[in-house]
């Protein structure tokens, strides 16, 4: 079994389609790695993954909006295509299992604690954050 997990930015708004009467959302997400060159300088590389989430679940669609920080998990897929010009390239693509909204940039806001939504458990969670409701389980 193959599988990718992927923590990223999305590049523009979901889309909700309904492919022979079941629901697929796409999006895509941008991973950014920085790095240093030989030389010491400075250097960005940015993947770029194409999800396809096939789910009936589609009212997280509302939350998966331009520049939202998600974390997608499913199986990897690579899609070869010919390109206008004759020549060949592929695209990185994830059949996604699991989608969970991690916060974002988008509306300037801080970044929404667990804003989890699997495919498995169907539901929101929205431990609370921070004050006197926070449970220390460590034994020291």
């Amino acid at each position: 079994m193959l599988k990718m997990q992927i923590i990223g930015n999305l590049g523009r708004d979901c889309v909700v389609n309904n492919v022979n009467g079941k629901s697929v959302i796409n999006f895509t997400v941008a991973h950014t790695e920085k790095y240093r060159d030989s030389q010491g300088n400075n250097q960005e590389k940015t993947t770029w993954v194409d999800c396809a989430w096939w789910t009936d679940r589609t009212t997280i669609s509302q939350y998966l909006t331009k520049g939202k920080q998600v974390y997608a998990e499913g199986t990897p897929e690579v899609r070869s295509f010919t390109r206008t010009d004759g020549t060949s390239g592929a695209a990185l693509s994830l059949r996604v299992r699991e989608v969970q909204l991690l916060g974002g940039r988008a509306d300037g806001s801080a970044p929404v604690a667990n804003g989890g939504y699997s495919s498995a458990s169907g539901n929101a969670s929205n431990p609370p954050v921070g004050g006197d409701d926070t449970v220390d389980d460590l034994p020291f």
